[in-house]
């Protein structure tokens, strides 16, 4: 996968959960996964990349949280229309 992209769960109207899907190579699985606080939780590759982020709680979940996340794995945080999805939920 190239680039990365917000997939978000809904049910009945109300966003559920979703996962951030970083860029990887094909068959790249998560060895481990780390809560990382806020309703996320981290899936990182055998060599300790991030290659996604499961996002539990999304009403209570923020970009803010999401992009220090990224950032302390050494991502480029996201820009406001890639969160767009989420927010407006």
């Amino acid at each position: 996968m190239r680039h990365r992209y917000l997939e978000v769960t809904f049910r009945k109207g109300i966003a559920l959960a979703a996962y951030l899907y970083l860029p990887r190579v094909a068959g790249t699985a998560a060895a481990s996964t780390a809560d990382a606080g806020n309703g996320m939780r981290a899936d990182l590759a055998e060599d300790g990349r991030l290659i996604g982020v499961e996002i539990t709680a999304p009403s209570l979940t923020t970009i803010a949280q999401v992009n220090e996340l990224l950032s302390s794995y050494g991502e480029v945080p996201l820009a406001s229309e890639e969160w767009a999805p989420l927010a407006a939920a």
